[in-house]
C-alpha cells in the first residue's frame, strides 16, 4: 500500500507530546513505526511513479490477448473444413511462401476454425523472434505471415505491449524500472499492511472497519479509509506480482536462478540425444532432419500415443543425432505440459517428460509466472491482472493526494522527525540491518536505493536539528 504520507496525521487529532519513552519501549514498535513511516513515504513518493507506470502498462497487458485476437483475426481464423491435409503439406506451403526461412517449429491448429502456425528462422529477425506463416489447416493457403515472438508466440501488437511492460522499449536500460518497481512492491504492500493494522489495535477500531472504506468519515480520513481498505484486498496480489515479476529482472533474477539450481528446483528438461540412433542423422537444408525422415505426420501420431494432445508445438531436430520434441504447450489449469522425443528416423519414442514429475517447486514456478502472464486461468487470469493494476493505481492517486492536502508548505509539521532510524534501538537495529543487507544483496536495485533513502534522511535529520 503506497502511503505517501503518516497515518497518524489523518487519523487523530493534536495531542500533548508524549513523555520521553523508556529504553524498553524505545526498543519495541513506538520507536520502529516513525522508521516504517518514514520508509513507505519515500517509497510512496520516489518508488510510485515506477509502480504507477507498471500498473498502467500491466493494465494494457492484461487486454493484450484479446486485442491480438482481434487484430490478427485473418491470420488466426480459417473457414472450418471437414478435413484436414497432411502437416507436411502445410509445412510445404509455408516453405514455398518463404523459401528463404528454416523450419524450426510447428503449431497444428487446435480448434476447428483456427490455422496452423509453421516458425520459421528468417535472416534479420531480432533475438527470440520467429517468422510465423498462417496456414488454412483444410486447403493448404497462407493467410498471412507475422513475427512472433518467445516462448508465448507473441504476436507484433501483444509483443510491443509486452516490451513496454517490461523495458518501456528501452532495451536493457529499461528493465532497471520495472526490477526496481518489482524489488519494492511488496515493501510498501507489506509496510503498509502493518501500519494500518497497528492503527487498528491503536483505535480500536473492528476489523470490519480496515477492510470497506468508511462510509462517514469526511476529509483526510476518508482518503485514508479508502487507501487502507483498497490495499488490504490488494496485498496478496501484490506480493504474488513481485515475487514473479522479480524472475525477470535483470539483476535479482539472475540471484533467482542461481538459487532454484542450487535447491535443485530448476525445471527439468527433456533428453535430445537420440542415442543409437545418431548415426542416422544427417543435416537437410532447413535446419537438421533424418536422412530417412519419417515426416512430421508420423512424429504427431506418436506424440497422440503418448497421450499428448493439444495445444501442441512440433520442434524440428536441432542438429545431427537429435530429435524431434513433441510438447503440449496448453498453459492454463490444469497445464499440460507433457513432452516426448521421437527419434526421426524410426518414428520411436526416445525420451518422455510428465509435468507431474516436475518438482514442486518447478510447478509452482510455472503456475507463478503463467499466472503473472495471465494464462493460468484464461480470461478469469486477465481480470484479476487488470483489477490488481487498477487498485494500485487508486493506492497511489489516493496516496499523492493525502500528501498533497497534508504537506508541510501548507502548515502541516512533520509528525516524526527525519532521520528516526537513528532513535531505534540497537537490539532492533542490528537485526534489522542484517536482515536489509540480505534482502539488498538479493535483490541489488531494492539495496542501492534504500541505502539511499536512509542516508538522505539520516542526512536531513541532522541538518533539521542543526537549524532548530
Amino acid at each position: 500500500m503506497t502511503s505517501t504520507t503518516d497515518v497518524r496525521s489523518h487519523a487523530e487529532p493534536s495531542r500533548p507530546a508524549p513523555s520521553r519513552p523508556t529504553a524498553s519501549r524505545r526498543a519495541g514498535w513506538t520507536t520502529l513505526r516513525p522508521l516504517v513511516l518514514r520508509l513507505h513515504f519515500y517509497a510512496g513518493i520516489l518508488i510510485a511513479p515506477f509502480l504507477l507506470v507498471a500498473a498502467c502498462t500491466g493494465l494494457l497487458y492484461a487486454a493484450s490477448f484479446q486485442i491480438e485476437q482481434v487484430v490478427y483475426r485473418h491470420e488466426l481464423t480459417a473457414p472450418a473444413g471437414g478435413t484436414h491435409i497432411p502437416l507436411t503439406e502445410q509445412v510445404a506451403a509455408a516453405r514455398e511462401a518463404h523459401p528463404e526461412g528454416k523450419v524450426t517449429a510447428l503449431r497444428p491448429a487446435p480448434e476447428p476454425g483456427q490455422t496452423t502456425r509453421v516458425l520459421l528462422d528468417v535472416p534479420g529477425l531480432s533475438e527470440s523472434t520467429q517468422l510465423a506463416v498462417f496456414v488454412d489447416p483444410s486447403t493448404g493457403q497462407v493467410r498471412g505471415t507475422l513475427e512472433s515472438y518467445g516462448s508465448s508466440g507473441a504476436l507484433p501488437v501483444r509483443a510491443w505491449i509486452s516490451s513496454l511492460h517490461r523495458t518501456l522499449h528501452l532495451g536493457e536500460p529499461g528493465r532497471i524500472y520495472s526490477e526496481l518497481a518489482a524489488s519494492w512492491l511488496w515493501v510498501v504492500g507489506v509496510g503498509g499492511l502493518v501500519l494500518w493494522f497497528a492503527r487498528r489495535r491503536r483505535t480500536g477500531r473492528r476489523l470490519r472497519d480496515l477492510v470497506t472504506p468508511g462510509r462517514t468519515v469526511k476529509g483526510p480520513r476518508r482518503l485514508l479509509s479508502w487507501h487502507g481498505s483498497v490495499g488490504v484486498w490488494a496485498v496478496l496480489g501484490l506480493l504474488f506480482l513481485s515475487a514473479t515479476g522479480l524472475t525477470w529482472s535483470k539483476y535479482a533474477g539472475e540471484n533467482v536462478d542461481e538459487l532454484r539450481a542450487a535447491l535443485g528446483w530448476a525445471t527439468p528438461a527433456i533428453s535430445v540425444s537420440a542415442g543409437d540412433h545418431a548415426s542416422h542423422a544427417a543435416p537437410t537444408g532447413h535446419h537438421h532432419a533424418a536422412a530417412s525422415d519419417v515426416g512430421v505426420d508420423r512424429v504427431a501420431q506418436t506424440g497422440a500415443g503418448k497421450g499428448l494432445s493439444g495445444p501442441l508445438e512440433i520442434v524440428w531436430p536441432g542438429g545431427p543425432g537429435e530429435p524431434y520434441l513433441v510438447k503440449e504447450i496448453d498453459k492454463t489449469a490444469p497445464t499440460r505440459l507433457d513432452q516426448v522425443a521421437v527419434d526421426p528416423a524410426s518414428g520411436a519414442v526416445t525420451a518422455e517428460l510428465r509435468f507431474a514429475d516436475y518438482p514442486l517447486a518447478a510447478k509452482l514456478a510455472r503456475w507463478g509466472i503463467d499466472g503473472h502472464m495471465g494464462l493460468l486461468f484464461g480470461l478469469a487470469n486477465q481480470i484479476l491482472l487488470a483489477a490488481l493494476a487498477v487498485g494500485v493505481i487508486t493506492l497511489i492517486v489516493l496516496g499523492y493526494r493525502m500528501w498533497w492536502r497534508r504537506r508541510p508548505s501548507r502548515g502541516f509539521g512533520r509528525p516524526y522527525p527525519r532521520g528516526g532510524w537513528r532513535q531505534v534501538h540497537w537490539g532492533v537495529l542490528a537485526p534489522l540491518a542484517v536482515l536489509v543487507v540480505a534482502v539488498g544483496y538479493f535483490l541489488p536495485l531494492m539495496g542501492v536505493s534504500l541505502t539511499a533513502f536512509l542516508v538522505l534522511d539520516g542526512l536531513l535529520g541532522l541538518r533539521s536539528r542543526a537549524a532548530g
